[in-house]
């Protein structure tokens, strides 16, 4: 133990930085992995993003490691500013361009493991769920579903142990966020179209 303080404390400022970030990140890295193998890693209260593209108050998305403002991504661009840090301070020697440098490293990070994230989720909805399967389903509404077909909202419910997440659509008025619909139709193999649930019963009503 002495030795790594001996070592650490003779590290110049900077190197100490990269050191200890590289360090720090890898540690919750692991945690995050491991947490995720025995399947708890998708309860991450800091995975949130924000959806700004249809103006109003149902936007928050907590969805998980896509988001690019999730704690997933923060970690891995730590991770990658502090091993690039570390990696590279031995080719390149001005600090301005070696912190240019590591923060480079740390967005290529978050690229990769974002196109890894979602390759991995291609291939385990392509193994387990059949979108075709929706049709009759009630489901909740995630974001809101603008009226007459006039924007996508989203949709949530549970398939096989598993938490769907799709977009959705609706022929009716619009339907708020939390409201139970029903599935009728897959639209261009990836849409639902989908009708509340309280303006069938008026209709029958």
């Amino acid at each position: 133990m002495e030795t790594i303080l001996n070592w650490y404390n003779g590290l110049d400022g900077m190197m100490r930085v990269y050191w200890t970030i590289a360090l720090f990140a890898t540690g919750v890295f692991i945690v995050q992995m491991v947490l995720t193998f025995i399947g708890i890693g998708d309860v991450d209260s800091g995975d949130a993003s924000f959806d700004i593209g249809d103006g109003n108050g149902d936007t928050m998305d907590t969805g998980g490691a896509l988001q690019l403002f999730s704690m997933r991504n923060i970690v891995n661009f730590l991770l990658g500013i502090g091993w690039g840090g570390v990696c590279l301070s031995s080719s390149i020697h001005n600090s301005f361009l070696l912190a240019l440098a590591a923060l480079l490293t740390g967005c290529v990070f978050v690229g990769a493991f974002v196109l890894l994230y979602k390759q991995l989720m291609k291939l385990e909805h392509n193994g387990s769920f059949d979108i075709n399967e929706c049709v009759g389903q009630v489901a909740d509404v995630y974001l809101r579903i603008p009226a007459n077909r006039e924007g996508e909202g989203k949709i949530q419910f549970s398939f096989h142990g598993s938490v769907q997440e799709l977009p959705a659509i609706t022929n009716g008025e619009q339907i708020v966020s939390g409201a139970k619909v029903r599935v009728l139709e897959v639209i261009g193999g990836h849409t639902l179209l989908v009708e509340g649930l309280e303006s069938r019963l008026k209709r029958n009503y």
